[in-house]
């Protein structure tokens, strides 16, 4: 795959959300919700569960609209979905009818920007890279989990987005192969230096993925602290036994203690 040039900053600025259910209150979940994701960065965006993380990505990703606030995308202000900020869902987004090669090349092929010899030609491209080119004629049905995830970065990468929101993505898969499919995800992000926030809600997870962790927390919620991760690339599981890996654990964990004894108190 072509390198991708270093655009997609995205910067949120005083962000709220309300949410109305029927016959109840209103639930705030959002309050001054402010931060800039670097373009060409890794940004991980972690918190506990149920704290507006993928509500959050949504708005991001224009799918959501704010009631308060704004978000732009390399200046220009972000009103609703688009191409170039694509969103890998936690429920799989493959339509068990089509083909895994169908999946992949749907998107280009429904916009009408790309012959479908060019699209079958990116696809297999793809399939190759995260090994699953001998599985193309296979159903989702057929596929484990893991595989599924692969073929949905497939997916959203064919479309050559400029910004990849990840919302838990490897929520659910057993360890093993989670820890694979960060190591795939973590390889196809330092040979791409694709713009990705990555929604999750377990440290080790974050701490290994990123170039930079924000943290949510409060009620209603915001981002209340930044944690820069400077472990070298390429990134292995080695990492992980390295001194500064558990300082930054630490330093994290202590951010983390704090704003739950604040929250309780």
């Amino acid at each position: 795959m072509e390198t991708m040039a270093l655009s997609g900053e995205l910067v949120a600025t005083g962000l709220r959300k309300w949410y109305h259910p029927k016959g109840q209150a209103p639930v705030h979940v959002l309050d001054d919700c402010s931060f800039k994701i670097e373009p060409g960065k890794l940004t991980v965006v972690m918190g506990t569960s149920g704290c507006g993380k993928s509500t959050l990505a949504y708005i991001l990703c224009g799918y959501l609209n704010a009631d308060g606030g704004q978000v732009t995308m390399d200046g220009q202000l972000v009103k609703e979905p688009g191409s170039s900020r694509l969103m890998v869902f936690q429920e799989t987004a493959l339509w068990p009818w089509m083909t895994i090669l169908q999946n992949v090349v749907f998107g280009p092929l429904a916009k009408s920007n790309i012959s479908k010899e060019e699209a079958n030609r990116k696809a297999l491209e793809l399939l190759r890279k995260f090994g699953l080119l001998e599985f193309k004629d296979k159903y989702p049905g057929q596929l484990s989990g893991g595989m599924k995830r692969r073929a949905e970065l497939a997916q959203a990468l064919i479309n050559s987005p400029k910004v990849m929101v990840l919302d838990e993505p490897f929520r659910g898969l057993d360890v093993m192969t989670r820890e694979l499919m960060q190591e795939y995800y973590i390889k196809l992000f330092e040979e791409t230096r694709l713009t990705t926030v990555f929604i999750t809600s377990e440290l080790e997870e974050a701490i290994f993925l990123a170039d930079r962790i924000l943290i949510m927390g409060g009620a209603p919620s915001k981002i209340t602290h930044t944690l820069e991760v400077d472990l070298p690339h390429p990134r292995t599981f080695d990492v992980l036994a390295s001194e500064r890996y558990l300082e930054i654990k630490q330093e994290a964990l202590e951010v983390l203690y704090g704003d739950s004894i604040q929250h309780i108190c």
